[in-house]
């Protein structure tokens, strides 16, 4: 069983060097977002949810390397507005409300499904995108309906979800990665022409 499941991770990862070009370009949009004031929002139920508290104490954290915090929410963590908003509105909006009272222009919502349809994913989105905010898809298998939602889908299309989560936090450090680098660079390039 420990072959056949080290076997299938390989091969899910080795399926992510054809989608290099769309990784480095979503990569690229949130370092911008955050450079410019801009904030990410992300989001996702379950095990995605904890990639989202992941990726947002990368960003707010730091991932390898010395540098000031920048903002990333997950919105899976507050309990309170959680339970709130699921008791008065409904699971489906626990996001969406989240989006509409505390994203702005600018920011970037990351929404994270690996089956491409989960349901308050999907009003996230479509709440963001109401509001000019930018989004982007980690999503799994075909990519489901949040594929064709969202301004940028990174889709591991694998039918299998513990693969596809492992997928999905290697692509997220690969993010972190690349932002990681960026901000530091530009500070850098900031302190040399001060």
């Amino acid at each position: 069983m420990l072959d056949t499941m080290i076997d299938a991770h390989i091969r899910c990862l080795q399926g992510l060097k054809s989608m290099a070009s769309g990784l480095e370009n979503a990569g690229a949009a949130m370092l911008q977002c955050l450079l410019g004031g801009g904030k990410l929002m992300i989001c996702g139920n379950g095990g995605s949810a904890s990639d989202a508290q992941h990726f947002a104490a990368e960003i707010v954290g730091r991932f390898e390397k010395e540098r000031r915090a920048y903002p990333a929410v997950a919105l899976s963590t507050d309990t309170s507005i959680l339970t709130a908003v699921g008791n008065d509105y409904g699971y489906d909006e626990v996001f969406a409300r989240q989006v509409e009272g505390l994203g702005r222009p600018g920011d970037i919502l990351i929404g994270i499904s690996t089956s491409g349809g989960s349901e308050n994913v999907v009003r996230a989105v479509q709440c963001a995108r109401g509001m000019s905010m930018p989004t982007i898809g980690l999503l799994g298998k075909d990519g489901g309906v949040l594929k064709e939602l969202v301004d940028r889908a990174i889709v591991v299309e694998n039918d299998t979800t513990a693969r596809i989560q492992e997928a999905h936090i290697f692509i997220l450090h690969y993010w972190a990665g690349l932002i990681e680098r960026g901000l530091i660079g530009d500070g850098e390039n900031r302190e040399s022409a001060s």
